[in-house]
């Protein structure tokens, strides 16, 4: 929740020993790749061999790129991302690959020990950090603590999604020379794309009545989201996944569902959407819990413009009535 402290605790004896094993097997698949043959140039195999941490990223990359790159993403369809621990396998991947996507601003933060470890000079392109033509949004301070620092969700800004689209073709486009009539024409089509996608989500939410435009997130992934489209949040029921609220922050944030006239609760298709539910039995808001947030999911939310306009028909269809 947004008004209380984040708690942590240290790592378990067990926990311990599997970072340590994973340290291991890491160095080994460090010397590993060091003695495998570099991978050709982009330009000498014709594909560019692209690494992201999420796969909304990579789907951004393939939209892009075409049949130009080959872009896989370390964090597995429905995976999480701010918590991912690296594999021995995805030091090899990093190390194969020519350039290497994150989104930045503390969302994904692990990938720089996993290049370090890797050993590769494969530029890395932070998709969020220092955007021209961007809003921040700061996360709330914790009761008692210190800011922070910027929501990283920016893409759930379809507008802000764009913005990423054409980082990634000028990255890549500094990779492959050759290919810079190709990524800007992959680039034109998909933005053409996303800004349909953005002008019906402006359209239908906007039309939708400003009474009925008040919801609780599962988590702090929403604000962009909402800041583009009209929406107010006004709660999340953890601070950030894997931290669960007490009986007494779920109790105020039932009230305050109450008292403001919440008329729903968004959760995300990567969680349990348990604890959404006993809060919405409690106050009667409509759950909202098969939103796509930091992976896509399976067809039709199989790429960004897919998952982001299910989204659109998801709080549509719950907020309208």
């Amino acid at each position: 929740m947004t008004d209380r402290a984040a708690t942590a605790s240290g790592p378990s004896v067990g926990r311990r020993r599997r970072f340590v094993v994973l340290g291991v097997a890491l160095t080994v698949a460090v010397v590993l790749a060091a003695c495998t043959p570099g991978r050709q140039s982009p330009a000498d195999d014709g594909t560019v061999r692209v690494i992201t941490t999420t796969t909304i990223f990579a789907d951004m990359v393939r939209q892009v790129g075409g049949s130009r790159v080959d872009a896989e993403s370390l964090v597995p369809k429905g995976g999480e991302v701010h918590t991912f621990d690296p594999t021995p396998s995805d030091v090899r991947r990093v190390t194969e690959a020519d350039v290497v996507f994150r989104n930045g601003l503390g969302l994904d933060e692990w990938l720089g020990a996993l290049m370090e470890d890797a050993g590769t000079d494969a530029p890395v392109i932070s998709l969020g950090d220092d955007l021209d033509g961007v809003t921040l949004i700061e996360e709330p301070a914790p009761e008692g603590g210190d800011a922070t620092g910027p929501n990283p969700h920016l893409w759930m800004d379809v507008e802000y999604g764009s913005l990423y689209a054409a980082r990634i073709a000028e990255a890549l486009t500094a990779a492959d020379p050759a290919g810079a009539d190709a990524y800007a024409q992959g680039l034109a089509a998909y933005q053409s794309t996303l800004a349909a996608v953005d002008a019906d989500a402006r359209a239908r939410i906007g039309g939708i009545p400003a009474a009925n435009r008040t919801v609780v997130a599962f988590h702090d992934a929403f604000p962009y989201f909402a800041a583009a489209y009209g929406l107010t949040i006004d709660g999340t029921i953890v601070d950030a996944p894997g931290q669960d609220p007490s009986a007494g922050e779920i109790g105020d944030l039932v009230d305050r569902i109450r008292d403001q006239g919440v008329k729903a609760i968004f959760a995300e298709a990567q969680f349990s959407d348990d604890l959404v539910r006993t809060i919405a039995g409690e106050t009667g808001a409509t759950v909202v819990s098969n939103l796509y947030t930091d992976s896509v999911g399976d067809a039709p939310q199989d790429t960004y413009a897919g998952l982001m306009r299910w989204n659109v028909d998801q709080v549509v269809a719950a907020l309208a009535d």
